[in-house]
């Protein structure tokens, strides 16, 4: 064992506070450009080339601690010496430069004995794990909520906590994860990226994209275990549901209709009072809801979303390019009023009788 000098005790452990320290500053600053580092993979190559071991203590040498003062001093500075001559991006250690040229290499050196998926990082494995053994080890001890990855425990920690990082540089509004300013600023843009190979019709995100190629394709993978009806989506399944359970029914009281959705109900309860609480800022003309403006819009717009892929042709409704399918495929298609399915047909008539 070596023998160390009592007065230098103190300045130890003054610099082991410093670098635990180090650790979590750095990694803020890392987050700031997407690029986090594997914690314990940067401590593991920091002792390797700053510390000696000795039984359970760590002791530096003066030229460690020089280039441990050297590096805190990029935090402060935001000074990042080393670039990557592919792309640019810069670094504060040289060890994180070296995990980032994977990016360009393709290197995966860490794999999944479970699946053999393999990843960049060793943390990103970590992480992946936990999909095949359904470990949870964050816990919000708020609400004790569980989370795979330390990073989601964060984000949920807002919703206690109120704090909203990401604000929209047009509106002012904030939001708790930056996916979802992303999303938002679409709102300003206009911009739908993603667009229906089938119809051309395009959406803001993916997830709605995929719901609506269910139209498409005529899946409807949610089945009703009491009547066997089918749904394309679980939310359709679950306020179904209460048609047998009788649970949350509303009930008009003016003609004894029943409704499993307080939004239906409230719908159908301005046929009765005459409420068109929904007004087209162009033209003034009102409709009972909101749907129905949104159609509405489209003649001040032009918008005609329906895209036939076989002559290029756009229209405004989906029944005007369902009718204009037959002068290409010869089959007649009905789309009268009294083929509608019922959902469609209630708002077919209520649009119909609004826009006289």
């Amino acid at each position: 064992m070596l023998g160390i000098n009592s007065s230098l005790v103190p300045s130890i452990e003054r610099v082991r506070k410093k670098q635990i320290s180090l650790q979590c500053t750095d990694l803020m600053a890392l987050k700031e450009e997407s690029q986090e580092l594997n914690v314990m993979e940067e401590s593991k190559q920091y002792d390797k080339h700053c510390d000696f071991m000795t039984e359970e203590k760590s002791f530096t040498t003066p030229k460690t601690e020089t280039r441990y003062l050297e590096f805190q001093m990029r935090v402060h500075t935001g000074e990042k010496p080393y670039t990557c001559k592919l792309c640019g991006n810069s670094f504060t250690l040289k060890v994180n430069l070296n995990l980032h040229m994977r990016t360009h290499a393709g290197e995966k050196p860490f794999m999944c004995a479970h699946c053999g998926k393999s990843f960049k990082q060793k943390k990103y494995l970590n992480a992946h794990v936990t999909i095949h053994t359904g470990e949870k080890p964050y816990t919000c001890k708020q609400c004790g909520k569980s989370y795979k990855r330390n990073e989601n425990l964060k984000i949920h920690m807002r919703i206690h906590t109120g704090e909203k990082p990401y604000t929209c540089k047009l509106c002012g509004k904030s939001f708790t994860q930056k996916e979802n300013l992303r999303i938002h600023t679409g709102i300003h843009t206009g911009e739908k990226p993603f667009t229906c190979s089938q119809c051309g019709r395009s959406f803001k995100q993916k997830k709605y994209l995929n719901g609506h190629m269910k139209i498409h394709t005529g899946e409807k993978p949610f089945v009703c275990n009491q009547c066997k009806k089918s749904f394309r989506y679980k939310a359709h399944l679950d306020l179904h549901m209460r048609i047998h359970s009788g649970e949350n029914c509303f009930m008009c009281h003016q003609c004894g209709k029943n409704f499993s959705h307080r939004g239906n109900f409230e719908n159908h309860m301005r046929v009765h009072t005459g409420e068109k609480p929904f007004t087209c800022h162009n033209c003034e003309k009102s409709f009972t809801n909101k749907g129905n403006l949104k159609i509405h819009m489209r003649v001040h717009t032009g918008e005609k979303p329906y895209k036939c892929l076989q002559c290029d042709m756009s229209f405004t409704y989906h029944t005007n390019l369902k009718r204009h399918l037959q002068t290409h495929s010869g089959k007649e298609i009905q789309t009268s009023c009294h083929t509608q399915e019922n959902g469609n047909f209630s708002n077919h008539l209520r649009i119909d009788s609004e826009e006289r």
